[in-house]
Formats: C-alpha cells, sequence, structure tokens
C-alpha cells in the first residue's frame, strides 16, 4: 500500500502535466499562419487560383472585417475569409451518417489578413490533425488528400 501511493501520485501528476501541454499547445498546433510575402488582396487571388488548378471549388470570399463594422463591432485590418470546397473529399466524409457533424467545419476557410505590422498573413487549418482526431473516413480523407491539397495550394507561402 505505501508504495502504491507514490505511484498514484505520480500518475496523476503526469495526466495533469499532459493534459496542460495540450491544452497550451492546441492552438498551434490546429492553426496555422503563415506569412505571404504578397498584399491581402493578391494572396488571396493566389489561394483561389492555386486552389481552382487543383480541382477545388471557390464558394467565396467574405470581408470578415467589412461585416464586424457594419454590425456595429468597429473597425478592424481586412480579413478576408477564403472559402474553398473539393465536392468528392465532401461527400467521402459527408456521405457517413455520423461524420456529418463534420459539415461544421465546411467549406475549408482559408483567412487572409493584414497584420498590426502591416504584413500579410494566412490562417488555415490543420487538415492533418483534424483528421486524426476523428479516425477513420475522417483520418483518411482529411490527413490524406485534403492535407495535400492545403499544402499545395498555399505552396507559394513557402514554409
Amino acid at each position: 500500500m505505501k508504495k502504491l501511493l507514490p505511484f498514484s501520485a505520480g500518475l496523476i501528476a503526469g495526466a495533469l502535466l499532459v493534459a496542460v501541454a495540450a491544452v497550451v499547445a492546441m492552438p498551434r498546433l490546429m492553426i496555422h499562419e503563415q506569412t505571404s510575402p504578397f498584399g491581402v488582396e493578391e494572396t488571396v487571388e493566389k489561394i483561389k487560383a492555386a486552389a481552382l488548378a487543383r480541382g477545388w471549388v471557390v464558394s467565396g470570399v467574405k470581408p470578415l472585417h467589412e461585416s464586424v463594422r457594419k454590425n456595429g463591432g468597429g473597425e478592424l485590418p481586412p480579413i478576408l475569409l477564403v472559402e474553398l470546397c473539393q465536392a468528392r473529399h465532401a461527400h467521402a466524409i459527408l456521405v457517413e451518417g455520423p461524420s456529418r457533424k463534420l459539415s461544421a467545419f465546411m467549406p475549408c476557410t482559408v483567412s487572409v489578413y493584414r497584420r498590426d505590422d502591416g504584413t500579410t498573413a494566412v490562417g488555415s487549418m490543420n487538415a492533418g490533425l483534424l483528421g486524426r482526431v476523428f479516425g477513420g473516413t475522417v483520418a483518411r480523407v482529411m490527413g490524406g488528400e485534403v492535407a495535400r491539397d492545403q499544402a499545395a495550394i498555399l505552396a507559394f507561402l513557402g514554409k
């Protein structure tokens, strides 16, 4: 019994440490941010062209900053949401009833925004990590084809 107490305390402390590390690291792991060498509008055009070239649909570009201002939220620098969809990938996930809740992540949205220092940044979801979290078909599609396509669409940004 005396040996069990230190072991249990160590196990609990280890689990807490892992949980804290996950909470701290998750935002950096789940969302990627890359710097664009181009302005906001030109970056959006490059993303659109690369997505179309890979067979994706650009379902819209939404000026989030304008919506926020128009609805009483105040001024923001340009923030454009580029909505991308690839029908084969979406269908492969959504055809399975239990996976339809993932439609909350569709279309895949890439944000292009001006930072406070005047540089342009691109924010995107880590499709591979999202896929691994859900497993099964979602892991295969998001972690495979979607992650590869996303990397190719944003390849002009470099690493």
